[in-house]
């Protein structure tokens, strides 16, 4: 699967970010990502012009990762550290997710 760069698929396999390269053979500044299989060898031409695949540093579950990061927000970890949450549930209307403190909805109309 073809994207242009930035636009990222959620998928077990990795996503490679490829250039496309100038007639000396250099990668240029237009670029864009394919999710391969690992066991895949790198592409060498996509849409008839020479590509090269550019190394990426590895997107690893750690401290601060985006996987951390949702678990850490979780109502439950909010909860167990002492937060409220409010989700909006309406137009002018949040209702209370995680926490005990503070009212059980807010309201624009109160």
């Amino acid at each position: 699967m073809i994207q242009p760069a930035g636009r990222r698929v959620s998928s077990i396999m990795p996503t490679y970010v490829y250039a496309y390269l100038d007639k000396d053979g250099n990668p240029t500044d237009d670029c864009f990502e394919a999710v391969q299989s690992i066991s895949e060898d790198a592409l060498k031409k996509h849409d008839g012009r020479k590509v090269q695949r550019i190394p990426q540093a590895p997107n690893i579950a750690g401290k601060w990762s985006d996987i951390k990061g949702k678990s850490a927000l979780s109502n439950k970890n909010l909860e167990r550290l002492g937060f409220t949450k409010y989700e909006k549930r309406g137009d002018g209307y949040m209702e209370r997710t995680a926490g005990k403190a503070g009212p059980r909805a807010i309201s624009a109309d109160d």
